[in-house]
């Protein structure tokens, strides 16, 4: 059996190594490293793909989140309403800029934002909301949208682990990850879904005067070279990473396709065992599978844990402290008994191995190790 990893990318880029060598090697010939031909070509195709009209590339997930921020001129002190059950660099770039951030729990099936818990923590202060679509699935983007128009609200969604699902709305239309509220994000992260080989990120807007900002602050606030008409940073996909990302892009679909193959075959496995809950998949979202995740109820995750590792498979929990008890976002306005459902995941869940080049037999190997310590 091949060794089993949490991420397989080596395997992946074997399948495209002709494309991806071709294409970086394009661009070493071109010198054209910054903003050069392969940088605009993947935006243009990104573009295609999310059919938004706006997509603007940056270096990587966290910029993009703090830059579609300053874009819509979040000022110091307004409050920006996050889900507690996430990584940090979604809370991070708000307390960055001077931002008052509001964490609040999450769906015990979904793990994405309660919309009551969202609801509630709304003040005159707050200004902005940012769902995160954890794990692969969107958030209840109606319900966020309702909200959001009620107490004039931007919406920022956080889509670094979500891109390629499509969200349904009530009336059936449908669009994808990122395109949905005022402006979204996603990290091109290597290990994401759709990764380059380094860090990369990209914004996302159908807002036009949204967008020109944004294009401003990506370059040191320039439209014109040396002349400084916003507030701006350094922050720029780079044309080797472009180039991957042009040759993976047409893949993502299949890419997702496998993840949610090797997905079903994990919850056919555990179906049925009274100490696994698998991932529930809300009825108006695609799954993309970015993590695939257990809650495990036995009082045994950290057992399971160290028992995989010592069989040579790899898992991880995601993640073992909320965000709401890290040193730098206590708040003494927080109370425990506001996040029962987070504080019940980070003793209970498990992210198993997820990636592209799963096979049967480790997919197997994987799910009866796992069983046969659960029902022991």
């Amino acid at each position: 059996m091949k060794k089993i990893q949490m991420v397989d990318l080596q395997s992946q880029y074997a399948k495209i190594q002709e494309q991806v060598d071709s294409k970086i090697s394009e661009v070493l010939k071109s010198a054209a490293y910054i903003n050069g031909p392969e940088v605009h070509s993947f935006q243009k195709n990104l573009e295609t793909y999310l059919d938004v009209k706006h997509v603007i590339p940056c270096a990587n997930g966290t910029d993009a989140l703090q830059i579609a921020m300053m874009g819509l001129g979040l000022a110091p002190g307004d409050e920006v309403i996050t889900a507690d059950f996430t990584f940090a660099a979604t809370v991070e770039v708000i307390a960055l800029l001077h931002l008052t951030p509001v964490l609040v729990d999450v769906e015990k099936d979904s793990f994405n934002i309660n919309i009551e818990a969202l609801k509630k923590a709304i003040t005159p202060k707050t200004k902005a909301i940012v769902p995160v679509h954890l794990f692969g699935q969107c958030a209840n983007m109606d319900a966020v949208l309702e909200v959001a128009k009620e107490h004039n609200l931007f919406v920022i969604e956080d889509t670094a682990q979500a891109i390629g699902a499509s969200y349904t709305f009530k009336d059936g239309t449908t669009k994808k990850a990122g395109t949905i509220g005022n402006v979204g994000t996603t990290s091109f992260f290597p290990s994401k879904n759709l990764g380059c080989y380094g860090d990369g990120g990209a914004i996302f807007t159908n807002d036009d005067d949204l967008a020109h900002t944004i294009r401003g602050i990506v370059n040191h606030g320039m439209y014109k070279r040396y002349y400084h008409d916003v507030v701006g940073v350094n922050s720029r996909l780079d044309s080797v990473q472009a180039a991957v990302l042009n040759v993976k892009l047409p893949l993502l679909d299949a890419y997702c396709e496998a993840r949610q193959k090797a997905a079903a075959y994990y919850s056919n496995a555990f179906a049925g065992n009274e100490n696994i809950i698998t991932p529930a998949k809300s009825n108006f979202t695609t799954h993309v599978f970015h993590q695939y995740t257990l809650q495990i109820l036995n009082g045994k995750r950290n057992e399971l844990h160290q028992h995989l590792l010592d069989n040579g498979i790899p898992n991880a929990i995601y993640y073992p402290v909320p965000l709401h008890s890290q040193k730098a976002y206590t708040d003494k306005r927080y109370n425990e008994d506001d996040f029962k459902v987070t504080n019940k995941l980070i003793d209970t869940v498990i992210s198993l191995p997820m990636h592209t080049e799963l096979d049967e037999e480790q997919l197997n190997f994987i799910t009866s190790t796992i069983l046969n310590f659960i029902n022991k």
